[in-house]
């Protein structure tokens, strides 16, 4: 089965082929970083726009790279939420183009069971049952999970994720977007004994997350230094909150393995890709026994690839989305879960 993946949730647009003989026979990624990092964070109107402008060329430009045609391609998979729907609807509505004109069917995936399943094209995949930790932009959750569509909420962020608290942090550091490897990039450089800041919600029971309070901690550390701040001020910081963040998950992923009795957990999203953090799961996996499992960095922010890996999953369960066109902004995982 061959299945053409189309990824446009936010303000990256992602194509690719996938082959479930053959594997990834193409995986093309657009960034928009230049376009919104004069603003600090995404413009949704001018994501939109910009996907209108990607998606087309970049399909046809995907069918060449795989040696396609139309007629080679099974199905077409699709990003219908959660994320930003005027970028969600771009994508969508050029899958249910192309899947009528073609006369093949569509699948509608959810972006985050994307996320979770970017593992399994390694070649070192993890097997079912394993727990996941999916980190990424406006998302952190940890998940027990028994196999596709089968999926049990262990704990997620109640307000700020990592990620939305790593842009943020960078934001009041002055420092350029995505904020993510801006802040890790920082941090090399910090002193880690200067600044000591809180492991939120990790002094309670429970695997849900709040990073609300440690981007405020932040703030209140940075104001209270001699401004502005000198470049090892803002390393410092740096460090002492990429360590927090660290040691949060890290804490977490140990507690929900326990909890689980299950010895392999699969860490997605784009912050699975900061160093720090591998590091710091790989040991407490070792500890305890157990492996941690990653998707290759090209793979860990959002991409084509694991869209079309979902999709052909789904396609094979016999799913496919309807002719009408919809897109779902907000979209909880537990609705995923098959009977």
């Amino acid at each position: 089965m061959r299945i053409l993946g189309i990824e446009t949730s936010c303000d990256e647009t992602g194509v690719a082929i996938y082959d479930d003989q053959a594997g990834l026979l193409a995986n093309l990624l657009y960034s928009q970083v230049d376009l919104h990092a004069e603003y600090g964070g995404v413009v949704p109107e001018l994501a939109s726009r910009d996907h209108i402008r990607k998606t087309v060329p970049m399909v046809m430009e995907a069918l060449k790279l795989a040696d396609s045609e139309p007629d080679d391609i099974d199905g077409i998979a699709y990003t219908a939420g959660p994320g930003l729907v005027g970028a969600l609807m771009v994508g969508a509505t050029v899958a249910r183009s192309l899947a009528f004109a073609w006369q093949v069917p569509a699948v509608a995936v959810h972006h985050m069971e994307g996320h979770l399943l970017a593992p399994m094209l390694e070649d070192d995949a993890p097997e079912y049952p394993f727990v996941a930790l999916l980190v990424s932009g406006g998302h952190t959750q940890l998940l027990a999970t028994q196999g596709l569509g089968h999926y049990e909420m262990l704990g997620e962020s109640v307000d700020d994720a990592a990620g939305e608290a790593f842009d943020k942090t960078a934001k009041l550091l002055g420092l350029g977007y995505p904020g993510g490897p801006e802040v890790a990039r920082l941090a090399v450089n910090g002193d880690p004994t200067r600044f000591n800041f809180p492991r939120p919600m990790t002094d309670r029971p429970g695997l849900d997350f709040s990073f609300s309070g440690l981007k405020t901690f932040t703030l209140n550390t940075a104001q209270k230094l001699p401004q502005p701040l000198s470049e090892q001020d803002k390393s410092d910081i740096a460090r002492a909150f990429e360590d927090a963040v660290v040691d949060t998950l890290t804490i977490k992923c140990r507690r929900a393995l326990q909890q689980t009795a299950l010895d392999k957990l699969v860490i997605a999203g784009g912050v699975s890709a900061n160093v720090r953090l591998r590091e710091s799961l790989d040991k407490m996996a070792a500890k305890l026994n157990g492996k941690v499992y990653y998707p290759q960095l090209r793979l860990c922010t959002d991409n084509g690839a694991m869209i079309a890996y979902a999709g052909c999953q789904r396609l094979k369960m016999g799913e496919s989305a309807p002719l009408a066109v919809e897109v779902r902004p907000r979209w909880p995982m537990e609705t995923l879960n098959l009977d």
